[in-house]
């Protein structure tokens, strides 16, 4: 038998033995691809809120997401998050600012039972803040901020299905917003989510 053939019937037996182990992975929903979507509440941690009659700093929050389970512990994900308004008013002046970000995160996961595992994340956002004030007898305002910066969060999924997984997690984003926007804050999300999985 040449090189050449031995070569060949030895890269063929390790594709023969190999592929009962890929099977098997992709039974476990060990990889593949999946999308998402989450509705739950942001908070922005705001310091100027102090100076206002009026300062809501919570509000509804939705994401989507699409990302590749790479193994059993490890996921890469690309996601979009609304993060809502924070408004504010006091005699004579109202406003709010409206945030929102896209994110590219590295997720490590433990799975210590068959269908429940948590997880913590890390990765960067871009976000754009977007200020609209009025104040009487002035023209309003409306001012951006675009930046990036650090996301990072923890949370826990459990699998109802081979194909379907609901999350519940918390999330933070540092540093949203700049001066345009009246300074930087960091904005916490806590959410539920449902995962889908292709296979």
């Amino acid at each position: 038998m040449t090189r050449d053939k031995a070569l060949l019937a030895a890269m063929l037996g390790a594709a023969v033995m190999a592929a009962p182990v890929m099977s098997m992975a992709q039974a476990r929903g060990d990889t593949g691809w999946y999308v998402g979507a989450s509705v739950g509440q942001s908070k922005a941690k705001v310091a100027d809120c102090a100076g206002f009659s009026s300062c809501d700093t919570k509000a509804a929050a939705f994401g989507i997401l699409g990302g590749y389970q790479i193994n059993r512990n490890f996921a890469a994900e690309l996601g979009y998050h609304d993060f809502g308004r924070v408004t504010f008013s006091a005699p004579g002046v109202s406003g709010n600012i409206k945030a929102s970000a896209a994110e590219l995160v590295g997720l490590a996961s433990y799975p210590f039972a068959k269908q429940f595992s948590v997880y913590g994340k890390l990765g960067a956002y871009h976000a754009e803040a977007k200020l609209s004030a009025s104040q009487a007898g002035l023209e309003s305002v409306s001012p951006k901020d675009r930046n990036t910066d650090l996301t990072f969060g923890f949370g826990a999924q459990y699998d109802v299905t081979r194909e379907a997984g609901v999350r519940a997690e918390w999330q933070r984003y540092k540093n949203v917003g700049g001066d345009d926007t009246g300074g930087k804050y960091d904005i916490d999300v806590i959410s539920i989510g449902l995962i889908w999985r292709f296979h």
